[in-house]
Protein backbone atom coordinates (compact mmCIF):
# COMPACT_ATOMS: atom_id res chain seq x y z
CA UNK A 1 0.00 0.00 0.00
CA UNK A 2 1.22 3.51 -0.86
CA UNK A 3 0.12 6.23 1.54
CA UNK A 4 0.23 9.87 0.42
CA UNK A 5 -0.49 12.40 3.15
CA UNK A 6 -1.13 16.09 2.42
CA UNK A 7 1.29 16.20 -0.52
CA UNK A 8 1.75 19.53 -2.30
CA UNK A 9 4.12 20.58 -5.09
CA UNK A 10 4.79 24.21 -5.97
CA UNK A 11 7.01 25.46 -8.76
CA UNK A 12 8.09 29.13 -8.92
CA UNK A 13 4.69 30.69 -9.59
CA UNK A 14 2.61 27.57 -10.05
CA UNK A 15 0.93 25.25 -7.57
CA UNK A 16 1.26 21.92 -9.37
CA UNK A 17 -0.46 19.82 -6.68
CA UNK A 18 -2.40 20.92 -3.63
CA UNK A 19 -2.92 18.82 -0.50
CA UNK A 20 -3.18 15.36 -2.06
CA UNK A 21 -4.28 12.55 0.25
CA UNK A 22 -4.32 9.06 -1.25
CA UNK A 23 -4.06 5.38 -0.51
CA UNK A 24 -2.94 3.30 -3.49
CA UNK A 25 -3.68 -0.39 -3.18
CA UNK A 26 -0.94 -2.96 -3.70
CA UNK A 27 -1.01 -5.64 -6.36
CA UNK A 28 -3.06 -3.55 -8.79
CA UNK A 29 -2.56 -1.42 -11.90
CA UNK A 30 -3.53 2.16 -11.10
CA UNK A 31 -3.95 4.80 -13.77
CA UNK A 32 -3.34 8.51 -13.21
CA UNK A 33 -5.29 10.78 -15.55
CA UNK A 34 -6.07 14.47 -15.90
CA UNK A 35 -5.60 17.34 -18.35
CA UNK A 36 -2.23 18.78 -19.34
CA UNK A 37 -0.67 20.52 -16.37
CA UNK A 38 -2.81 18.60 -13.88
CA UNK A 39 0.23 17.44 -11.88
CA UNK A 40 0.28 13.79 -12.97
CA UNK A 41 4.05 13.57 -13.52
CA UNK A 42 4.65 15.77 -10.50
CA UNK A 43 2.78 13.26 -8.35
CA UNK A 44 5.11 10.42 -9.34
CA UNK A 45 8.22 12.56 -8.93
CA UNK A 46 7.14 13.87 -5.55
CA UNK A 47 6.36 10.38 -4.25
CA UNK A 48 9.87 9.35 -5.34
CA UNK A 49 11.46 12.48 -3.80
CA UNK A 50 12.76 13.59 -7.20
CA UNK A 51 11.28 17.07 -6.81
CA UNK A 52 10.76 19.29 -3.76
CA UNK A 53 7.39 18.91 -2.08
CA UNK A 54 5.62 19.08 1.23
CA UNK A 55 3.72 16.24 2.86
CA UNK A 56 4.63 12.62 3.45
CA UNK A 57 4.66 9.41 1.44
CA UNK A 58 5.00 5.90 2.78
CA UNK A 59 5.25 2.55 1.03
CA UNK A 60 4.28 -0.40 3.17
CA UNK A 61 4.45 1.98 6.16
CA UNK A 62 8.10 2.84 5.43
CA UNK A 63 9.56 6.07 4.07
CA UNK A 64 10.04 5.90 0.31
CA UNK A 65 13.71 6.90 0.53
CA UNK A 66 14.37 3.62 2.35
CA UNK A 67 12.75 1.55 -0.41
CA UNK A 68 14.06 3.12 -3.62
CA UNK A 69 15.80 -0.12 -4.66
CA UNK A 70 12.37 -1.73 -4.68
CA UNK A 71 10.85 0.90 -6.97
CA UNK A 72 11.36 1.04 -10.74
CA UNK A 73 10.68 4.38 -12.44
CA UNK A 74 10.43 5.09 -16.17
CA UNK A 75 10.13 8.76 -16.97
CA UNK A 76 8.70 10.21 -20.16
CA UNK A 77 10.72 9.28 -23.25
CA UNK A 78 10.98 12.96 -24.18
CA UNK A 79 13.21 13.47 -21.13
CA UNK A 80 15.68 10.72 -22.08
CA UNK A 81 18.77 11.25 -24.24
CA UNK A 82 18.45 8.90 -27.21
CA UNK A 83 21.88 9.90 -28.51
CA UNK A 84 23.75 8.44 -25.55
CA UNK A 85 26.16 5.82 -26.97
CA UNK A 86 24.84 2.68 -25.34
CA UNK A 87 23.49 -0.57 -26.75
CA UNK A 88 20.07 -2.02 -26.04
CA UNK A 89 21.61 -4.78 -23.92
CA UNK A 90 23.71 -2.31 -21.93
CA UNK A 91 20.69 -0.08 -21.34
CA UNK A 92 18.63 -2.95 -19.96
CA UNK A 93 21.58 -4.00 -17.79
CA UNK A 94 21.35 -0.67 -15.92
CA UNK A 95 18.37 -2.17 -14.12
CA UNK A 96 20.65 -4.61 -12.30
CA UNK A 97 22.89 -1.98 -10.74
CA UNK A 98 20.69 -1.32 -7.71
CA UNK A 99 21.32 -4.90 -6.55
CA UNK A 100 25.10 -4.80 -7.05
CA UNK A 101 27.73 -3.75 -4.57
CA UNK A 102 29.93 -0.73 -5.23
CA UNK A 103 32.31 -1.40 -8.17
CA UNK A 104 30.86 -4.90 -8.63
CA UNK A 105 30.72 -5.96 -12.27
CA UNK A 106 27.81 -7.74 -13.89
CA UNK A 107 28.19 -11.49 -13.78
CA UNK A 108 26.68 -14.37 -15.70
CA UNK A 109 23.47 -14.31 -13.66
CA UNK A 110 22.89 -10.60 -14.30
CA UNK A 111 23.47 -10.89 -18.05
CA UNK A 112 21.18 -13.91 -18.13
CA UNK A 113 18.42 -11.79 -16.56
CA UNK A 114 19.05 -9.08 -19.15
CA UNK A 115 18.74 -11.49 -22.05
CA UNK A 116 15.61 -13.05 -20.56
CA UNK A 117 14.02 -9.62 -20.21
CA UNK A 118 14.86 -8.75 -23.82
CA UNK A 119 13.22 -11.96 -24.93
CA UNK A 120 10.05 -11.08 -23.01
CA UNK A 121 9.76 -7.74 -24.81
CA UNK A 122 10.58 -9.36 -28.18
CA UNK A 123 13.84 -7.47 -28.67
CA UNK A 124 16.45 -10.21 -28.49
CA UNK A 125 17.48 -9.51 -32.08
CA UNK A 126 18.10 -5.85 -31.25
CA UNK A 127 20.41 -6.26 -28.24
CA UNK A 128 23.56 -5.06 -30.04
CA UNK A 129 21.91 -1.98 -31.56
CA UNK A 130 22.43 1.54 -30.29
CA UNK A 131 19.33 2.83 -28.51
CA UNK A 132 19.24 5.80 -30.88
CA UNK A 133 18.41 3.49 -33.80
CA UNK A 134 15.18 2.23 -32.22
CA UNK A 135 11.63 3.35 -32.86
CA UNK A 136 9.71 4.97 -30.02
CA UNK A 137 7.84 1.76 -29.30
CA UNK A 138 10.97 -0.37 -29.33
CA UNK A 139 12.76 1.98 -26.97
CA UNK A 140 9.82 1.96 -24.56
CA UNK A 141 10.02 -1.83 -24.52
CA UNK A 142 13.73 -1.51 -23.66
CA UNK A 143 12.78 0.62 -20.66
CA UNK A 144 10.21 -1.97 -19.58
CA UNK A 145 12.87 -4.67 -19.88
CA UNK A 146 15.08 -2.58 -17.61
CA UNK A 147 12.27 -2.61 -15.04
CA UNK A 148 12.02 -6.39 -15.35
CA UNK A 149 15.67 -6.98 -14.46
CA UNK A 150 15.39 -4.62 -11.50
CA UNK A 151 12.77 -7.00 -10.05
CA UNK A 152 11.10 -4.14 -8.18
CA UNK A 153 7.76 -4.62 -6.45
CA UNK A 154 6.61 -1.10 -7.37
CA UNK A 155 6.72 0.18 -10.95
CA UNK A 156 6.06 3.84 -11.84
CA UNK A 157 5.54 4.62 -15.54
CA UNK A 158 5.12 8.17 -16.86
CA UNK A 159 3.17 8.23 -20.15
CA UNK A 160 4.61 4.92 -21.44
CA UNK A 161 2.26 4.70 -24.43
CA UNK A 162 2.81 8.14 -25.97
CA UNK A 163 4.15 7.92 -29.52
CA UNK A 164 4.48 4.14 -29.70
CA UNK A 165 3.05 1.56 -32.06
CA UNK A 166 0.11 -0.69 -31.18
CA UNK A 167 2.30 -3.81 -31.18
CA UNK A 168 4.60 -2.35 -28.54
CA UNK A 169 1.64 -1.14 -26.49
CA UNK A 170 0.10 -4.62 -26.49
CA UNK A 171 3.41 -6.27 -25.54
CA UNK A 172 3.92 -3.81 -22.67
CA UNK A 173 0.39 -4.22 -21.30
CA UNK A 174 0.67 -8.01 -21.44
CA UNK A 175 3.88 -7.81 -19.42
CA UNK A 176 2.33 -5.42 -16.90
CA UNK A 177 -0.66 -7.72 -16.44
CA UNK A 178 1.73 -10.61 -15.83
CA UNK A 179 3.63 -8.53 -13.27
CA UNK A 180 0.38 -7.65 -11.52
CA UNK A 181 -0.42 -11.35 -11.31
CA UNK A 182 2.90 -11.73 -9.47
CA UNK A 183 1.78 -9.15 -6.91
CA UNK A 184 3.54 -6.10 -8.33
CA UNK A 185 2.04 -2.64 -7.85
CA UNK A 186 2.00 -0.52 -11.00
CA UNK A 187 1.24 3.19 -11.42
CA UNK A 188 0.79 4.60 -14.93
CA UNK A 189 0.37 8.22 -15.96
CA UNK A 190 -1.97 7.96 -18.93
CA UNK A 191 -3.80 10.20 -21.38
CA UNK A 192 -6.02 7.94 -23.51
CA UNK A 193 -9.39 7.82 -21.78
CA UNK A 194 -10.70 5.15 -24.17
CA UNK A 195 -8.31 2.57 -22.63
CA UNK A 196 -9.02 3.29 -18.97
CA UNK A 197 -11.49 0.46 -18.34
CA UNK A 198 -9.33 -2.00 -20.29
CA UNK A 199 -6.01 -1.20 -18.67
CA UNK A 200 -6.61 -0.23 -15.05
CA UNK A 201 -8.02 -1.67 -11.84
CA UNK A 202 -7.92 1.61 -9.95
CA UNK A 203 -7.86 5.22 -11.09
CA UNK A 204 -6.63 8.58 -9.81
CA UNK A 205 -8.13 11.68 -11.42
CA UNK A 206 -6.20 14.91 -10.88
CA UNK A 207 -6.37 18.55 -11.80
CA UNK A 208 -3.87 20.13 -9.42
CA UNK A 209 -6.02 18.71 -6.64
CA UNK A 210 -7.48 15.25 -6.22
CA UNK A 211 -10.78 14.92 -8.08
CA UNK A 212 -11.40 11.28 -7.23
CA UNK A 213 -9.59 7.99 -6.58
CA UNK A 214 -10.58 4.35 -6.24
CA UNK A 215 -11.79 1.45 -8.34
CA UNK A 216 -12.33 2.34 -12.00
CA UNK A 217 -15.99 1.31 -11.89
CA UNK A 218 -16.68 3.88 -9.17
CA UNK A 219 -14.34 6.69 -10.19
CA UNK A 220 -14.44 6.79 -14.01
CA UNK A 221 -17.67 8.75 -14.34
CA UNK A 222 -18.82 11.63 -16.51
CA UNK A 223 -19.20 13.81 -13.45
CA UNK A 224 -15.60 13.29 -12.29
CA UNK A 225 -14.19 13.73 -15.79
CA UNK A 226 -16.02 17.01 -16.25
CA UNK A 227 -14.63 18.21 -12.92
CA UNK A 228 -11.13 17.46 -14.21
CA UNK A 229 -11.32 18.33 -17.90
CA UNK A 230 -14.27 20.73 -18.14
CA UNK A 231 -17.73 20.47 -19.66
CA UNK A 232 -16.52 20.22 -23.28
CA UNK A 233 -14.75 16.89 -22.89
CA UNK A 234 -15.88 14.08 -25.19
CA UNK A 235 -16.61 11.08 -23.01
CA UNK A 236 -16.81 7.67 -24.65
CA UNK A 237 -16.49 4.90 -22.09
CA UNK A 238 -17.36 6.72 -18.89
CA UNK A 239 -20.89 6.55 -17.53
Amino acid sequence: MIYINNLSVQYINNMALSHINLQIRSGRITGIIGPNGAGKSSLLKAVLNIIPHTGETFVDKKEVKKLLKNIAYVEQKSNIDFTFPITVRECVALGTYSSLKLFQKLGKDEWSKVDEALEKVNLSDFKARQIGSLSGGQFQRVLIARCLVQEADYIFLDEPFVGIDSVSETIIMDILQHLKAQGKTILIVHHDLSRVRTYFDDLIILNKKLISAGAVAQVFTSENLKKAYGDNIFIGEAH
